[in-house]
């Protein structure tokens, strides 16, 4: 189980990257913009980075929905390795069965 506080910013930082997600993409589209003035896109980028840091969704780490867990994380199903072994075991993923060959 990961501490609370890693869970918890990794939250804070999930709302903040939804929120400033719309603006991020405009001042970064206009900052590649070949239509505007040289002047206009250094004001674009310098308002991005003006930006939280917090807002960037490289600073995301993926961790398993239910404990935290940062390692080992499967996209498919948002868990660790670990807890996606212990579910499917159980029964709780439909339509994962063991392997058998």
């Amino acid at each position: 189980m990961a501490k609370k506080s890693k869970i918890a910013r990794d939250k804070q930082r999930r709302e903040m990257v939804e929120r400033y997600a719309e603006r991020r993409a405009q001042l970064k589209k206009a900052s590649v913009d070949e239509n505007l003035t040289q002047e206009e896109r250094d004001e674009a980028m310098a308002a991005l980075h003006r930006l939280p840091r917090n807002a960037s969704p490289v600073r995301l780490r993926n961790r398993d929905a239910i404990d935290g867990r940062p390692r080992g994380y499967l996209g498919d199903f948002g868990l660790s390795r670990v807890r996606m072994r212990h579910m499917a075991l159980r029964g709780e993923l439909p339509g994962v069965t063991k392997s058998s060959w």
